[in-house]
């Protein structure tokens, strides 16, 4: 947790809902900052942490939950699945920190930050009632579609490091498994955040000021 960025405690005496931001590969907490702020404006209440991924990068600058050296269809599912223990850690351990349950908590990922937020409902005990997806996917086909989250995919359509029909497959395979799920596609935008995504991110969290 040292590691990580606190962008918002939350204001009166306690925080009452947890919002976690999860990086890209090759990047940092720091780097979600300017979306954390954004999201801070229309929800003061909420505690906003920008979540450091474990492990150094093979790009030999940032970090990274898993490796993409030589990632294919076959093995991602695999490296996701060796690192979600310590995904998961990370979000019980702001969880604890701050007294706030599954049901107040939403995970907002970019990429491999958005895989891993993504990949983390398929658990037997989701860790989030809300996941924002920002230009990600799910590592292999959604298994289960959890009565008690809900998932808001927002992606740009001229993605080419993550191509946006990985969304729409997403979303699709999501509905078919009964889940509740949007999918925003933005036509200008390419693999990142503007200020449009966090508009519409900051329209999914149902915070009251």
């Amino acid at each position: 947790m040292n590691a990580d960025l606190l962008i918002q405690r939350g204001d009166s005496t306690a925080a009452s809902k947890l919002l976690l931001l999860f990086h890209g590969v090759g990047s940092n907490a720091e780097d979600l900052r300017p979306l954390g702020r954004a999201l801070a404006a229309g929800c003061p209440q909420a505690c906003i942490v920008s979540v450091r991924a474990p492990d150094p990068s093979d790009f030999g600058q940032g970090w990274q939950w898993f490796s993409v050296k030589d990632v294919t269809e076959v093995n991602r599912s695999a490296r996701v699945a060796a690192a979600m223990p310590r995904f998961v850690g990370a979000v019980r351990a702001w969880q604890s920190e701050m007294g706030i349950g599954a049901t107040e908590t939403t995970l907002i990922g970019f990429s491999q930050g958005a895989i891993m937020a993504l990949e983390s409902t398929q658990q037997s005990e989701p860790v989030a009632a809300n996941v924002i997806a920002i230009a990600g996917r799910f590592a292999q086909p959604p298994r289960i579609a959890p009565k008690n989250v809900v998932l808001h995919l927002l992606h740009g359509e001229q993605d080419r490091v993550m191509p946006a029909t990985l969304a729409v497959d997403g979303t699709a395979q999501w509905r078919a498994l009964g889940g509740t799920v949007t999918l925003d596609m933005l036509p200008n935008l390419g693999h990142g955040i503007d200020a449009s995504v966090m508009l519409r991110a900051a329209g999914y969290l149902e915070c009251t000021t």
